[in-house]
């Protein structure tokens, strides 16, 4: 039970394909390599180490559901390029479901409920823990919900000059009480958090888990620098660490 792979959950409303659940091992496999890039036939086969024909098969059934589809190569048109056509909403692990602290009343009252917190916050942290809980993966949704908060957050701290700009970043952070960002400018553009509100109570998983504001950063910086850029959090409270730590930089295309 433990060996499975989290159950992995895709829709496309842009093209009236509705809500996918994925179970199949070699399907979540394939899926998973899709999710990095685009791949030819036979890179699939020889990553999943199956023969052409299962492969053919599973391929067959991911593009009737439309969480799949696939383009000729540009350069020899006997050749397929697999992609995905649908958007990954998350992953339920059934193999995680415990309880944890974060959930239970005690924990609740002492770190959210007293401490002049407002309901939001108790619903906030409450709802992510649960969702931790039951094994449940939205960071997907998340950190698209980011994005969309970003952009439409941008021009209110925009200025041309990058220093003044991150200020603006930071002063929006502390005034909604989301934590208090401290920036480091270099090639790469690092990101402190300290206090961070969508993190700082919930489980320590060992994982990162600000997706929301990871979301957030990417849709503020892709806009600054008028180009795509990549945010990675490498210390995260969930992870052990006393704060979290965000990474901004161009994001890199691989060449062909």
């Amino acid at each position: 039970m433990g060996d499975e792979k989290p159950i992995q959950i895709f829709s496309n409303p842009e093209k009236n394909i509705g809500v996918n659940v994925v179970k199949s091992p070699v399907k979540l496999t394939i899926l998973e390599m899709l999710r990095g890039s685009e791949m030819e036939f036979d890179e699939i086969v020889s990553n999943t180490g199956k023969s052409k024909s299962t492969i053919s098969v599973h391929l067959k059934g991911l593009r009737e559901s439309g969480i799949v589809s696939f383009k000729v190569h540009p350069k020899d048109n006997r050749k397929k390029i697999f992609y995905l056509n649908s958007k990954y909403l998350g992953s339920v692990n059934l193999s995680e479901q415990k309880e944890i602290e974060e959930t239970q009343k005690d924990y609740l009252i002492e770190n959210i409920v007293n401490d002049d917190g407002d309901f939001t916050v108790l619903l906030f942290h409450t709802l992510r823990s649960m969702l931790i809980q039951e094994g449940i993966n939205i960071d997907p949704v998340l950190q698209a919900t980011g994005v969309r908060i970003g952009n439409a957050l941008f021009d209110s701290v925009y200025d041309d000059d990058l220093e003044i700009f991150l200020e603006n970043i930071s002063n929006f952070w502390q005034t909604k009480g989301l934590g208090k960002l401290s920036f480091e400018i270099g090639s790469v553009i690092k990101i402190t958090s300290l206090d961070c509100f969508e993190c700082q109570l919930l489980p320590k998983t060992g994982k990162p888990a600000c997706f929301l504001d990871t979301g957030i950063l990417e849709a503020l910086f892709s806009e600054y620098f008028n180009q795509p850029v990549s945010v990675i959090e490498i210390q995260c409270y969930t992870m052990g660490d006393g704060k979290c730590v965000f990474e901004v930089e161009p994001r890199r295309f691989k060449s062909n």
